[in-house]
């Protein structure tokens, strides 16, 4: 049984009917091979997304420290970001649009949810972001020397674990919107930072997973702007990363 990528961004059947450049090399004589996407092309472009992610979430950081709400901007970008996200799935063509904007927003939330986590714990933003970098340079290192291959089985095993996540993150909302219900990975429990330490494992080994999805992207041959959407997928799994190591740490600040 196969699984694809459940980053909607990653996933085998966006990267394959986008017209690979090996395909349209008998439709035309001559090809501009600037037009197809690299792993290069891939690199900057995440570059430069994360440097949008992090100026933006410097506004809702320096306004919550400066004396205004920083709500507003936070929600707002959630919603706008996640507006974004289910647009591009559906329009990967619009990448080089949606995805800038994607990391704009997305760093207002992003900016906003860590200022609420660091005046709480002190330090706890630089920690988590320390640890987010590791791991993705980790994950890199471990993926690029063929230490961990992404074989079908891993594929399978991944996006299971990922979907089980997804499935209990949404019962438990439900449950505790309507209910008295307490989640089990609310609290600084034993069982709920357990919880989050799974969650965080999954989230590492999805990276693979987009790891895997770009390379084969640019051994395709794919339209250049294949590159942005890629590059949005890998920087959602990231910013899911790091949320998870704040409330990881949070946990364990809150049981000192």
């Amino acid at each position: 049984m196969s699984f694809n990528s459940k980053n909607p961004f990653l996933n085998n059947k966006t990267f394959s009917t986008a017209v690979s450049r090996k395909e349209e090399v008998h439709q035309a004589t001559i090809i501009d091979y600037n037009q197809e996407m690299t792993l290069s092309g891939t690199i900057n472009k995440s570059i430069i997304l994360f440097l949008l992610l992090t100026a933006a979430a410097m506004i809702t950081w320096w306004m919550a420290f400066n004396g205004m709400n920083p709500m507003a901007p936070t929600i707002g970008g959630a919603i706008i970001g996640l507006i974004l996200v289910v647009i591009a799935a559906f329009k990967p063509q619009y990448s080089a649009y949606l995805a800038p904007g994607y990391a704009v927003f997305e760093g207002l939330f992003i900016g906003g949810i860590s200022a609420i986590f660091e005046a709480k714990y002190s330090g706890i933003v630089a920690q988590a972001v320390g640890a987010t970098f590791v791991t993705f340079m980790v994950c890199l290192v471990l993926y690029k020397y063929k230490i961990v291959k992404v074989t079908e089985q891993f594929k399978s095993v991944v996006i299971a674990a990922t979907l089980a996540i997804a499935t209990y993150y949404l019962i438990s909302w439900l449950f505790s919107m309507f209910t008295s219900f307490i989640p089990a990975h609310y609290g600084s429990s034993m069982m709920s930072i357990g919880i989050s330490v799974f969650v965080i494992i999954i989230a590492a080994l999805n990276l693979f997973l987009d790891f895997d999805r770009i390379e084969k992207g640019a051994e395709q041959k794919m339209p250049k702007y294949m590159e942005w959407y890629g590059a949005m997928g890998l920087m959602i799994t990231l910013v899911w990363l790091y949320i998870e190591f704040l409330r990881l740490l949070s946990k364990l600040n809150s049981r000192n």
